[in-house]
């Protein structure tokens, strides 16, 4: 039932989605939208992932940094999404606690508040003061589980089916988020996780007096509880009267913000992967403050050092260095021609340079870059979707404060800031991990070697094309083909009017005749222009085109 639920709701929006790509699902160019109709699905499409409960509520919030499989307005739209739902029953929080912890909330704390101070679809929390400072109980819902345990499993049904139907790009990293969300939501389910994620982060930020983690309660942690040092705040987005009465300086925050991030994700490798505005506040001393650390991803020293080398050839201007980066990353697929690519991150590198630019320049180059992701075959790796989910935060907070908000001029010093320490840090490594890295890169080449000699001996060795030659050879002989059927059967109509001609005396029958196979050889010069175009120079009609 359950199953045939989520099928009907969902169902109206792929066909939906479907059916803009080709007219005839399989065939045909895709039918126009105008803008109010797609912000009206997309509203629509809101609201019925909010009506599906929790499960799709988390999807919802991670696809709406997957500029590579949604376009606008639809991110914008599911990304207002929410999980705050009613409280739970009176009772069954305390209840909750006294299954885990084996004691009543009377006798664990001097005092629990039965009103919650915030409820998710996941769990709930609860004030209380336990040995003599202020804490947060964070309790799960009862049955959550089972709930995104049934949800996740019709999820990859019909997953299973769309790739079946629709095997493209975009189905495939439909299935990759599912598959690394069922993985990253049952860590989430287990308190005890997010007490070692937040240990490890509030280590990490012990020497940054600018950055609050609150501690744990160690004593009082289980699968289904978690207690935390109350941090007293204002949301990261509620800073109006802060900000203008003076107490608050706008610039230095967002500083703040994107050198924690630079710190987590690119020094540390251990990175708050739920940014947004609820888990951020600002203390009454201008600190900034990081909650809910169930989703905190381990990012390899590789990838970082990837991610530095990217970066500095971007500052360089190398766009070469910046493509290579892009591939080495897993952000562009191998049989995407790198031709194709690089006039467009040419333009857009030379645009993002200027310091210059205004808040509505900037949006369209946000534009630019979030439809070439969903127009190409692209796949964001998980750990750079939530790096960007952060970019996107903090362009949300300036923009808010300020309509002349520039994100691109004020990231830049913070970078070159930390260029320097990200550089020590990741590339230049410790001698003794360069040999030991030196070493296993000469033993895995070593065994490559004597493999690909084995192979030879066995007569095992076999050369394979690129998939995309196999493409355009494909392609060109599927022209040849046609243009050769084409003039052969022009060909034949036209001798074919030769003998009505002779057999009857009728011009009207040669000249139709001869005007048909003429008709026919046009068609062969055309046929190349309208079926054998780059598909990637392909662009879809969304509203901000």
């Amino acid at each position: 039932m359950r199953a045939l639920v989520v099928f009907g709701r969902l169902f109206p929006f792929v066909l939906a989605f479907l059916l803009d790509r080709r007219r005839f699902l399989v065939l045909g160019r895709p039918r126009r939208r105008d803008p109010e109709r797609h912000r009206r699905r997309s509203e629509h499409l809101t609201a019925t992932l909010a009506g599906l409960g929790p499960t799709f509520i988390k999807l919802a919030q991670v696809f709406a940094a997957r500029a590579d499989i949604l376009p606008e307005p639809y991110l914008t739209a599911i990304g207002t999404l929410t999980d705050r739902v009613p409280p739970l029953p009176a009772g069954v929080a305390e209840r909750v606690v006294l299954e885990e912890l084996g004691r009543d909330v009377a006798q664990l704390f001097e005092r629990f508040d039965s009103e919650p101070l915030a409820a998710a679809s996941l769990g709930q929390v609860h004030r209380a003061s336990y040995a003599g400072r202020e804490v947060v109980v964070k309790v799960l819902r009862p049955g959550v589980e089972e709930v995104i345990g049934k949800d996740l499993d019709v999820s990859f049904r019909i997953l299973f089916v769309l790739n079946l139907l629709f095997p493209n790009h975009h189905t495939r990293a439909i299935t990759a988020i599912v598959s690394e969300f069922s993985k990253r939501i049952r860590e989430e389910l287990d308190f005890r996780e997010e007490a070692r994620n937040a240990a490890v982060l509030r280590r990490n930020f012990q020497s940054e007096p600018r950055v609050v983690i609150p501690e744990v309660v160690t004593e009082l942690v289980s699968r289904r509880v978690l207690v935390l040092e109350y941090m007293e705040g204002t949301r990261i987005d509620r800073l109006q009267e802060r900000i203008a009465s003076g107490e608050v300086d706008l610039g230095r925050l967002v500083e703040t913000v994107v050198d924690a991030y630079i710190k987590m994700m690119l020094e540390d490798g251990v990175f708050h992967a739920d940014p947004h505005a609820g888990n951020l506040l600002v203390d009454p001393a201008g600190r900034l403050v990081l909650l809910d650390f169930g989703m905190v991803l381990q990012v390899e020293r590789e990838t970082r050092r990837r991610l530095i080398e990217t970066a500095l050839a971007a500052a360089r201007q190398d766009v070469d260095g910046v493509i290579n980066g892009f591939y080495e990353l897993g952000i562009l697929d191998p049989d995407v021609d790198r031709g194709t690519v690089r006039d467009a991150a040419q333009s857009l590198m030379s645009v993002s340079l200027q310091d210059d630019m205004s808040p509505r320049q900037i949006q369209r180059l946000v534009e630019q870059v979030l439809q070439t992701f969903y127009d190409w075959p692209l796949m964001l790796p998980s750990n750079l979707v939530y790096f960007g989910r952060a970019g996107v935060l903090v362009e949300g907070i300036g923009l808010r404060y300020d309509p002349n908000f520039n994100a691109l001029a004020m990231a830049r010093p913070v970078l070159s800031r930390s260029a320097t320490r990200l550089i020590q840090g990741v590339l230049e490594q410790d001698p003794r991990v360069k040999f030991t890295d030196w070493t296993q890169e000469a033993m895995t080449t070593v065994r490559t070697l004597r493999d690909l000699v084995r192979r030879v001996e066995r007569d095992e060795l076999r050369v394979r094309w690129h998939p995309r030659d196999t493409l355009e050879l494909q392609r060109f002989l599927a022209q040849q083909v046609r243009r050769a059927l084409l003039a052969l059967f022009a060909f034949t109509v036209a001798i074919l009017a030769g003998v009505l001609y002779l057999a009857t005396r009728r011009l009207e029958l040669l000249i139709m005749g001869l005007l048909i196979a003429f008709g026919m050889f046009l068609v062969i010069f055309l046929l190349p222009t309208h079926l054998f175009q780059n598909p990637l120079s392909f662009r879809r009609n969304w509203p901000h085109r």
